[in-house]
This record gives structure tokens, C-alpha cells and sequence, in this order.
């Protein structure tokens, strides 16, 4: 399994993963896959396009609330094992650390159903550390819910160390959550 930079080329498993039911967002799930969907069938090669985004060109981003607030750079690679596994994204602000608000880490990850624990999250992770480097970031923070073991030790395995507990904003239903923190120096 590798990360790969999305292309028109693998983007017929990436249809296939959301007609089958998969969405790139696990708090917005089906909405979410609808709305992409739709994006991408309006303009395949923009939607490919707009899966590397370091200048946060475009439109804004829907919370699980459904408000939307503004993007910020980022960018998405897809996991690839011959066909299309899932999608981990790197997003930040230039020149700090820190997120907005809205943004719960600068790393998040999600699988395909049928090719979990397979240890794909974790390969994925470990690919993705060194791009986030590559950014600038001397570290990234990682959120998962408490009761999502399975993603705190795909964090663990990378050097991830609990940052803090905290409540999640209000767009993300007040629910509690872990913060990591992985040093990328």
C-alpha cells in the first residue's frame, strides 16, 4: 500500500469506493459522499485539481453541523493497493502551528471499510509524516474520539503522544476527544 497523489487515472476507484457507500468524512457520511459525487461529476479534472490545495483556493468547508467556514491549505492523497483503499489529508495555517478552531489536527485519515485492519491506516501515516515536513510543520496533532481505539494506536505506532483531552466544538456535537501530537524535527 502506498499514498498516492490523486489522478483521473485512480479516480474510477474513488467513484466506485462513494457509490458503494464510503465517504471521505466519517461525521458527515452520506451527505458528504453525495456532495462529492456530485462535485466530481460536474468536473472531473477540477475535482482533481482541487485535491492539492496548498493556497486554500477553494470554496469553503461544511462542518458536521452543516455551517461552513473558510478552508485553509491543505491537500489529499488517496491510499493505493492496486485499487483505491481510502484518503488522508494535511491540512495548516502558513507561518503558525496552530489551527482555527474548526480544525480539529492537521492530519486525518479514513479507510474503505473492506480493507481495514489491514494496517493501511497506519502505512499511511507513516507516508504522510514526512509530506507534512515538507510543509514546514515541526509537528502535527491528531484528534480521535476516546472509544476509537483502533485510530489511537495507528498514532501510537507513528510517535504519537496524548497531547490533551478536550471537548470538540459545537459544529462537531460538543463530544469529548484526544489530542496527539507527533514531532516531525
Amino acid at each position: 500500500m502506498q499514498i498516492v497523489v490523486p489522478t483521473l487515472d485512480h479516480l474510477p476507484g474513488y467513484i466506485a469506493a462513494l457509490e458503494r457507500g464510503w465517504s471521505p468524512d466519517s461525521q458527515r457520511g452520506d451527505i458528504a459522499a453525495r456532495e462529492e459525487l456530485a462535485r466530481l461529476r460536474q468536473d472531473e479534472p477540477l475535482f482533481i485539481q482541487q485535491q492539492q490545495d496548498r493556497t486554500a483556493e477553494g470554496g469553503p468547508v461544511t462542518l458536521p453541523d452543516g455551517s461552513q467556514v473558510a478552508r485553509i491549505p491543505g491537500f489529499k492523497m488517496w491510499l493505493w493497493d492496486g485499487e483505491f483503499a481510502g484518503v488522508i489529508s494535511c491540512r495548516w495555517q502558513r507561518g503558525t502551528t496552530e489551527l482555527p478552531p474548526y480544525c480539529l489536527g492537521h492530519i486525518g485519515y479514513n479507510v474503505v471499510p473492506w480493507k481495514q485492519r489491514r494496517g493501511y491506516a497506519t502505512q499511511a501515516l507513516a507516508q504522510m509524516l514526512p509530506l507534512a515536513r515538507a510543509e514546514g510543520l515541526p509537528f502535527v496533532e491528531i484528534t480521535t474520539d476516546p472509544s476509537n481505539h483502533a485510530s489511537q494506536r495507528v498514532i501510537e505506532a507513528n510517535g504519537g503522544v496524548l497531547f490533551e483531552r478536550f471537548t470538540k466544538p459545537a459544529a462537531f456535537g460538543s463530544t469529548p476527544g484526544l489530542r496527539y501530537r507527533i514531532a516531525l524535527a
